[in-house]
């Protein structure tokens, strides 16, 4: 049986990818997950797989060594999935240092336990055994032509804290893989959307506001433009990497799927608006009338868009959720989960809410 440690599994993209997996490989495999539960780590995400026998949480921050080296030394880990990170801009921009620690430090702690147990005494590596680190498109910076695309071979150019840190994350695998020959793969994703994403992101941010008829705020003239992946699609391109993917290379995973900020913000009132029963009473709450526009997001990126070229040609993979369906599917499973989103805005959450928007 193959064993995955997988870091921030309780995480939005982590809590997908762990689910994923069950639904694929179902008793073949076991996943041993490591997560700090910081503000974005829910163990709701997982509480109907809590009781498999081939699953194991373990409470630990990716920064304390002697706590994942004691993981490594007590587990036979075949494959590490690294998900575990500090990922929203905004609060990068407010306090840059914890996302250093996590991504930068965290990263060097869990490449050091890995090539420790793994590592032959000739240098070489244990068969079988692989690291892949997720990381994102905003590592490449902005893109100023319209018809231009990140690729793998895209000089990095970050322009904030959180993508500053992801670059610098980046440049430790990659020096691993270079100077040690350590057996891992990066991936770089554009935007996720999809269930259990926590509610400080745009898409869940807009779903939920719109229900309790609170303003949708939208940074600057809401014309800047990502490229949406719906999350089941990224976890199952991160699962090809690890299966066919040549080692040390980058594969970049986008969705083809590019939309203005005011477009998504749009989208979701129609949808909103379409899937609500006629008697519901949010119903009078969502309209454009919400839409508030707010002061820029400092050092706020034009324009991001992968290009998937490369997975798609080496191991097949492509997005097979347009945005039309995600979203709409995404909208559904918020609307059949409220208890889910309610635990959360009435928590810490709401404070920061009200520091990052309140003002404004």
């Amino acid at each position: 049986m193959r064993t995955y440690l997988v870091t921030g599994g309780a995480g939005f993209i982590g809590s997908n990818y762990i689910h994923y997996m069950f639904e694929k490989y179902g008793d073949e495999i076991r996943i041993i997950n490591v997560d700090a539960l910081t503000y974005a780590g829910n163990p709701e995400n997982l509480k109907d797989i809590e009781g498999r026998d081939n699953y194991t949480f373990i409470k630990a921050d990716i920064t304390d060594r002697e706590a994942i080296e004691d993981i490594f030394d007590k587990n036979d880990i075949d494959r590490v999935v690294h998900f575990a990170a500090e990922s929203h801009v905004d609060r990068s921009i407010t306090d840059p240092e914890v996302f250093v620690k996590t991504n930068v430090l965290g990263t060097l702690v869990m490449l050091n336990a890995a090539k420790k147990a793994w590592e032959n005494p000739d240098g070489s590596f244990k068969e079988g055994k692989k690291f892949l680190h997720v990381s994102t498109d905003e590592v490449y910076g902005s893109l100023s032509d319209p018809d231009d695309y990140f690729y793998e071979t895209t000089p990095y150019d970050p322009h904030s804290p959180y993508s500053a840190s992801k670059a610098s994350s980046d440049f430790i695998v990659k020096a691993y893989m270079d100077t040690y020959r350590f057996p891992a793969n990066i991936t770089n994703c554009s935007n996720n959307y999809g269930p259990y994403q926590f509610p400080e992101k745009l898409i869940p941010l807009m779903i939920n506001n719109a229900l309790s008829g609170r303003d949708l705020p939208v940074y600057g003239d809401g014309k800047n433009v990502r490229d949406w992946l719906y999350v089941e699609d990224h976890a199952k391109g991160i699962d090809m990497v690890q299966e066919k993917g040549r080692l040390f290379e980058t594969y970049n995973i986008g969705g083809h799927n590019e939309k203005q900020n005011i477009e998504i913000v749009n989208i979701i009132i129609e949808t909103l608006l379409e899937l609500l029963p006629a008697d519901d009473p949010r119903r009078k709450n969502v309209g454009t009338h919400l839409i508030k526009y707010v002061t820029d997001r400092k050092g706020h990126d034009r324009r991001y868009a992968i290009a998937p070229d490369k997975i798609k040609s080496e191991l097949g993979w492509e997005p097979e959720t347009m945005f039309a369906q995600g979203i709409k599917k995404t909208i559904k499973w918020y609307l059949e989960h409220e208890e889910w989103m309610q635990n959360i805005v009435n928590g810490d959450y709401m404070n920061y809410y009200d520091k990052m928007y309140g003002d404004r």
